[in-house]
């Protein structure tokens, strides 16, 4: 059975029903402002709902819920050997200390927070075993190269953990689209070189110019996550440069996102649509195993 990480192991809801992740994305930008009205139906992230069709009409039906015992079982049985979660800070504390070789916490803080956000994260990595740091502008409309996060950077290489960075397009239309785009992690990558960074979700549309930037950063990584494998090798999909490059001069440099939470499909049907892309034999394994292993120091 081939072996694999997976940068986007979202967990199910629990047995009885709770949902194991963070609520920021029902958030409206201004959330807790007593002045906002409540948002309008069908804009910002209800929008996803419209875009993502599929995810709407029945194929990709909501997850039941599953004891974690359980879940870990489901990973035995596709080859996962490790899952990077995200969600909120104490629960993937509590699920690294059951778990600690199998899961992988990327902690969540807010720039908002300045040096009582770094001690917290300090704390977390070194009390509570999460791996790394969590950034999505996504949520909190603060694009990566904000200096507000530069304490967290600066820590990450002190404490030599990793950053996951939301690296996509949006179709919350309350916000703009490109709160995501690679060129963030240029200067990211220039003012911290030693940071380890990983463009979760690939870049996509702009997968050209984060091709260009995993050439010209030693550090920067990207993952697949999100983004259903069977589309890669679509002509005009937009990925065509990605999946040419990542077969030959960026080999080891692609790292895989499963996201089967987002697709409700099981791991193995996504895994076994990795091993048809037109890759390599040897460029596969790397993708969903050896260049993971590296990049978390787990090899």
């Amino acid at each position: 059975m081939r072996k694999v990480i997976d940068l986007e192991c979202d967990l199910p809801p629990d047995e009885n029903g709770k949902l194991r992740k963070n609520l920021q994305m029902n958030h409206p930008p201004g959330y807790g402002d007593p002045e906002r009205l409540p948002h309008l139906p069908g804009h910002g992230f209800d929008n996803y709902k419209g875009i993502f069709t599929a995810r709407t009409s029945g194929e990709a039906a909501a997850p039941e819920g599953v004891s974690l015992p359980d879940f870990v079982a489901r990973l035995d049985r596709a080859g996962i050997e490790v899952g990077v979660l995200r969600g909120p800070n104490d629960m993937l504390a509590e699920i690294v200390a059951q778990y600690p070789t199998r899961f992988i916490g990327m902690a969540n803080l807010s720039p908002h927070d300045g040096m009582r956000g770094v001690r917290e994260f300090v704390r977390l990595v070194q009390e509570c075993g999460l791996g790394g740091l969590r950034v999505s502008a996504l949520y909190n409309m603060i694009p990566a190269s904000d200096r507000r996060y530069y304490p967290l950077y600066a820590k990450c290489v002190e404490l030599d953990v990793p950053v996951r960075i939301y690296t996509a397009m949006n179709y919350a239309n309350d916000r703009p689209y490109d709160l995501g785009h690679p060129r963030h992690l240029d200067q990211i990558a220039m003012d911290f070189p030693e940071l380890r960074i990983v463009a979760g979700l690939g870049g996509w549309p702009w997968a050209n110019e984060t091709v260009g930037l995993l050439r010209r950063h030693p550090n920067l990584y990207a993952d697949t996550g999100s983004h259903r494998p069977r589309h890669f090798a679509t002509p005009g999909s937009g990925w065509e440069m990605f999946l040419q490059y990542g077969n030959t001069l960026l080999q080891d440099k692609i790292m895989t996102g499963l996201s089967w939470e987002a697709f409700g499909v099981p791991f193995e049907t996504l895994i076994a649509e990795y091993e048809a892309l037109p890759l390599k034999p040897a460029v596969i394994d790397k993708w969903l195993y050896g260049n993971a292993a590296r990049f978390f120091r787990l090899a």
